[in-house]
């Protein structure tokens, strides 16, 4: 026969707890084995259950949840939440309960008390791309938007995830009487019309640097609208050409076309009143005429140009011909911003392009100049203090969004994941580290990994109605892996068509410590199988290698990644080992 009663909660590091029976004065004894599932109850919720007395004394075995702490409480003539130090008549002294002291992870979860559902709640909200992020409230001021915004720098490299479109978001966002942006997000863009303007007066790799200047001048002038301290002839002027809302690819279309020439030829004449009366043949000749106009016209303001999403292309490359033409865009596009910069560098205008690229891609790009890049290039690189210093700020933010007194990382990670620490190796009581050394250990050290992370531990702690501890850190390591696979699989496809196959070939293996020659073993009974067409195999451990899927395995149980190490080289004569945010992705544990 079932019975209902209020849950009174699991008493500190104990396996067991009571529950409250209206209209009965005893309470009764619940051993956390009897619990059908023991992280879904805490203090105050309704559970229903069966009284066993076949031990001489009453307990309750097969208790379920059937409303959580926030339903309206039975009636129990009086407060259902009654204080644990009400004492069980059936219960003489501790030592009648086995295994009195829980040793296992799970326990730990079950005091609930100092959960902070708001502050759970706010990061559940968290969004793993910046874009579609609060970044007022969570953008992290890091040295290199200071060398950005300064000028100092204008190419951000970095790895996906690393933090790019959350600074372009931020430079996006500034507008003030001298402060104007304009992002060119390249996210589903027809490159074709980008192709199809080559200057054919350049040869490979730099027929496309017209092109890039033309988009950089005419973005500026459409900035120039907006702005008060300039001449307000000119923007009547260029309001008449430029003052459209349409989207990137048919500006551009507009903008290339005879029309839009003969217009701006005619703009010319009465703005910089150009001795040059012959009319523009095509598009070309329209970025001379830009390039006089802002030399006499554009003001001392700061104009901010962005240029992010530029992979978008670079996934879709098959063939050797797209793979030259995409990275001579990509070379184009360095090469007219450091020719902007140098324009207009010595005088009064602040014209400021900043290029976003994945590092992976910028190490494709192969010109005599790129050492010259170096100056200007800003590389987002992660360590573990810096990603903590990031994760104190995000989490003061989310408890309070105008926090100005950033709380320590100690405290900060406190308040959400509490001092716990998490079993691990074959001994979990003996073998412990922190919740945070442990996801680290899941991650590239990138904030989308632990804003990811954090996000699906509080979604989690909140469905099951617990604290985020090592249960619920564990539960999620399982998506997180999944998560990373994928996200390895979509950087990874333009460069190894078979990755999808590669990924199961390490899962046949069955372990994420093996040699080389094993690996080429596997590897190559999966290509005679027809599963996977790159037969290159140390190609593929090059890749594999440079996105940390593996990482060298040294002799004094020391690993070497290249996300740890960026001047880190595969060594063939080493063991190999898999990262071990893939192994429950790859079942390998």
């Amino acid at each position: 026969m079932s019975t209902q009663g209020i849950f009174k909660g699991w008493l500190n590091k104990k396996a067991y707890g009571f529950i409250k029976i209206p209209d009965d004065s005893s309470d009764i004894f619940l051993h956390i084995t009897h619990a059908t599932n023991p992280l879904e109850l805490s203090a105050g919720c309704q559970v229903e259950f069966e009284i066993d007395t076949s031990e001489k004394k009453r307990q309750a075995v097969n208790a379920k949840l059937i409303a959580p702490p926030h339903y309206p409480p039975l009636k129990d003539n009086g407060s259902s939440r009654v204080p644990y130090n009400n004492s069980h008549e059936q219960l003489q002294d501790s030592e009648q309960i086995t295994d009195e002291t829980l040793e296992s992870e799970e326990i730990e979860e079950l005091d609930t008390d100092a959960a902070n559902n708001a502050l759970l709640s706010e990061i559940s909200r968290w969004k793993r791309e910046a874009k579609s992020e609060d970044n007022t409230r969570y953008f992290w001021h890091v040295r290199e938007v200071d060398q950005i915004s300064q000028g100092e720098k204008c190419f951000v490299i970095g790895r996906k995830g690393s933090g790019k479109t959350a600074i372009c978001e931020h430079f996006s966002a500034l507008s003030s009487h001298d402060v104007f942006s304009e992002k060119l997000s390249f996210k589903n863009f027809p490159f074709n019309e980008l192709y199809d303007h080559k200057n054919a007066k350049y040869t490979k790799p730099n027929q496309f640097i017209t092109i890039w200047k033309y988009l950089i001048y005419s973005s500026i002038c459409r900035l120039m609208l907006k702005d008060n301290s300039v001449d307000l002839e000119i923007r009547e002027q260029l309001s008449k050409i430029y003052d459209d809302k349409a989207p990137l690819s048919r500006r551009i279309g507009r903008w290339v076309s005879k029309d839009f020439g003969f217009s701006l030829f005619g703009l010319s004449l009465k703005i910089t009143r150009s001795e040059d009366t012959h009319e523009p043949t095509n598009w070309i000749k329209n970025v001379d005429y830009l390039e006089d106009l802002l030399l006499n016209h554009v003001s001392e303001s700061k104009y901010y140009i962005l240029f992010d999403e530029l992979d978008e292309d670079y996934r879709d490359i098959v063939a050797e011909e797209q793979f030259e033409q995409y990275t001579a865009l990509i070379t184009s596009l360095f090469k007219a911003v450091q020719d902007i910069r140098s324009i207009f560098g010595g005088g009064g205008a602040k014209i400021l392009p900043i290029v976003f690229l994945r590092d992976d891609i910028y190490d494709l790009v192969k010109d005599s100049d790129k050492n010259k890049w170096g100056d200007f290039r800003v590389d987002l690189n992660w360590d573990v203090e810096k990603i903590k210093r990031l994760i104190a700020f995000r989490i003061s933010r989310a408890i309070d969004q105008d926090c100005k007194n950033i709380l320590p990382f100690d405290a900060a990670w406190g308040r959400v994941f509490g001092a716990r620490r998490i079993g691990v190796g074959s001994n979990r009581q003996k073998s412990k580290i922190s919740t945070f050394e442990f996801i680290c250990r899941s991650t590239l050290i990138r904030p989308r990994d632990f804003v990811l992370y954090l996000q699906n531990c509080a979604q989690h702690a909140i469905e099951s109605n617990v604290q985020i501890g090592p249960t619920v850190v564990r539960y999620v390591d399982k998506a997180f892996s999944n998560y990373l696979r994928q996200e390895l699989t979509d950087e990874l496809f333009a460069i190894l068509p078979d990755i999808s196959n590669t990924f199961d070939t390490i899962s046949q293996l069955r372990k994420w410590n093996f040699s080389i020659p094993e690996f080429e073993q596997a590897y190559q009974q999966r290509v005679e199988q027809g599963f996977i067409q790159e037969r290159n195999v140390k190609f593929v451990l090059q890749i594999l290698f440079l996105f940390s899927v593996i990482g060298n395995s040294p002799r004094g149980g020391r690993y070497v990644f290249r996300y740890q190490n960026r001047e880190a080289r595969l060594n063939y004569n080493e063991r190999v080992v898999v990262h071990r945010g893939l192994f429950k992705a790859l079942q390998i544990l």
